[in-house]
């Protein structure tokens, strides 16, 4: 299926979403299935399994104790971005939850996403977030114990990247009180 896409003459003929259009959906597919937008596509959200459920977790729990008042922690809530409305598995805002009551947010001081099995979409949603301002970018690879950290968005695009093992610490420019050891978000 995902083949069909690749095919020039075929991609010119899907029909995309903007961000209102999408906003008029329901929140469930005919397939009664949640669904994000990216870069104008509906996509169907993946099933979580046990390790990313307790990973997702285990990370929110450590920002919520880290974090000052004056930041939110989001746990698969959008963000609004241009042409896109991913829901990602952990978003830091600047601002309280009641600061958000009429409109979502669009763009964060950090965004996470846990990936067990693929960790494609999410690199692909590295230029998404960079364009919308999004401070730093990880990518929790379950699996490998490791964590792919993305800083400095400049153009569209994160000017650094680096991959933090087992041993290291995460922190955050942005948000200099976070510091969680890679090794904490496995158990």
């Amino acid at each position: 299926m995902t083949a069909i896409l690749e095919i020039p003459e075929v991609r010119a003929r899907i029909s995309p979403l903007s961000v209102e259009e999408y906003h008029r959906l329901d929140e469930y597919n005919e397939n009664g299935r949640r669904t994000e937008l990216i870069r104008g596509i509906v996509i169907e959200k993946m099933s979580k399994s046990p390790l990313h459920r307790t990973i997702s977790a285990i990370l929110h729990e450590l920002l919520l104790a880290q974090l000052p008042q004056g930041y939110s922690v989001w746990k698969k809530e959008p963000l609004t971005l241009a042409d896109s409305e991913p829901e990602p598995d952990i978003s830091v805002t600047r601002g309280r939850k009641a600061d958000f009551a009429a409109a979502h947010p669009a763009t964060a001081e950090l965004v996470v996403e846990v990936a067990v099995s693929s960790a494609a979409l999410d690199r692909e949603n590295a230029s998404l977030y960079a364009e919308a301002g999004v401070r730093e970018y990880w990518i929790v690879l379950g699996l490998e114990r490791q964590v792919e950290v993305y800083r400095g968005p400049e153009n569209g695009r994160y000017q650094q990247k680096r991959l933090l093992g087992h041993a290291e610490t995460l922190e955050c420019p942005s948000l200099p009180m976070v510091r969680i050891r890679v090794s904490d978000l496995f158990v």
